[in-house]
């Protein structure tokens, strides 16, 4: 359950930075460019968190399924 929350939030997060890159590249004065970047560097930080927790998730889910069971 966990895992797939953060597939969604990792997507939802990846389509945000995409949008503001889009913003960006569209952004018609300097003042609304610097908005935009600042904003894009905040969800980009958002997304490599997310990134992070996640193959940390993964690398959990395979070690348990490389350990050895306890027979006792």
């Amino acid at each position: 359950m966990f895992l797939r929350m953060l597939a969604r939030d990792l997507y939802r997060s990846q389509k945000e930075v995409e949008s503001l890159e889009q913003q960006l590249l569209e952004a018609d004065t300097v003042a609304e460019q610097e908005k935009v970047k600042d904003l894009l560097r905040q969800a980009k930080v958002e997304l490599e968190q997310i990134r992070k927790v996640m193959e940390g998730r993964k690398e959990q889910s395979r070690s348990l399924m490389h350990k050895p069971k306890s027979r006792f």
